[in-house]
């Protein structure tokens, strides 16, 4: 026994020096793209310069109590003929001060941190409403003021601030986007709020943050800053409806097959036509709006295409085998043949 304990000592270390290098690898943007340490806003600019202190605070208190427990170990432990250390159990003056101290780091860490929390809880008054809605497993964006709908893609102006006003339509999620702010819950039959401000046109990653069921780790988001400009321009596209496939028209067999092949069952897409545009009923399942599907850079809850997959690629697997392609998805296989696919892409792909 006595000596597989130096054996244990050495594993334990080794496994301690293998976690130390896990936690402090290097890491940027592009290769973990949910990194917390990049913000990109004031919103989460805050929280960054809020955790600073407070991580250097307790890496204090945590050196400090481990280097007294050491003290004690090493200089205070039991040797035969050492004298019984003094007690100091009833000591007013140190039972006062190990209060106090830890009060007033408590206290000076709570000041601030209560602070950041109501300023990053209520909306400014000139923020852009963004409702998003939680699915298994994809959001939903809808913008009121422009009364367009969109998914997997939130579309903002850099540098102006948003208030998503969140709920769920199921069951529970969160929408975190690190580089923008914290994490907020979508709670069914509630609403909460969320406040987003990119300083910099770019695209930035988000993930459902809480565990919603068998594709939760398939539940991703995407926000794309755009120049002000830009962002007028792409709602002034978004508030028009699709042009009408004609018999004739190379996009008009793959939206012959969207209309027989059940998908009009639970996607919807606004035509400039409006008699030709088509509304689910509100019990019914629903999956994204496709009207203007080409203009998104992601779909499938925002998980395709996948790395070094073409969008063709992607959406083919996704057309053929949704199930496998995405686990617990509610889009069933409809046993599309190959060109029925190909003609359906040739369809999706002229909704820009």
């Amino acid at each position: 026994m006595a000596r597989s304990r130096p054996r244990l000592v050495r594993l334990g270390a080794l496994v301690a020096v293998i976690l130390l290098l896990g936690a402090c690898s290097l890491i940027s943007s592009e290769d973990q793209p949910l990194t917390t340490f990049e913000p990109a806003g004031p919103f989460a600019e805050r929280i960054d310069s809020l955790f600073w202190p407070v991580f250097w605070i307790a890496v204090a208190v945590f050196v400090l109590v481990q280097g007294a427990i050491l003290v004690i170990v090493f200089f205070y432990r039991d040797r035969d003929g050492s004298k019984e250390a003094k007690q100091l159990h009833g000591s007013p003056k140190l039972e006062i001060a190990w209060t106090i101290i830890p009060a007033l780091i408590l206290a000076g860490i709570a000041v601030p941190t209560t602070a950041a929390v109501f300023d990053l809880t209520e909306c400014g008054s000139d923020a852009i409403e963004v409702q998003v809605t939680g699915h298994q497993w994809w959001f939903e964006y809808h913008y009121p003021d422009a009364d367009i709908t969109t998914a997997n893609v939130m579309v903002i102006p850099a540098g102006q601030e948003v208030c998503a006003r969140m709920t769920s339509d199921d069951v529970l999620h969160n929408f975190w986007i690190p580089a923008l702010n914290g994490k907020r819950y979508l709670v069914p039959g509630q609403t909460t709020e969320l406040r987003l401000q990119a300083d910099q046109p770019g695209e930035y990653w988000g993930h459902c943050a809480e565990f919603c069921g068998l594709s939760h780790s398939l539940m991703r988001a995407r926000v794309q800053a755009l120049e002000p400009a830009e962002y007028e321009a792409w709602l002034a596209g978004q508030q028009a409806g699709a042009v009408l496939p004609v018999e004739g028209d190379p996009e008009y067999e793959g939206y012959q097959v969207y209309l027989n092949k059940q998908c009009i069952q639970c996607h919807t897409v606004r035509f400039e036509d409006d008699s030709a545009s088509n509304i689910i009923a509100p019990e019914a399942f629903n999956g994204p709006e496709l009207t203007h599907f080409a203009s998104r850079n992601v779909f499938a809850g925002a998980t395709l295409p996948g790395e070094g997959q073409s969008r063709e690629d992607a959406l083919k697997d996704w057309l053929a085998d949704p199930p496998n392609t995405k686990p617990g998805s509610f889009m069933p296989d409809l046993a599309l043949t190959e060109a029925e696919i190909d003609a359906l892409i040739v369809w999706l792909e002229s909704m820009e």
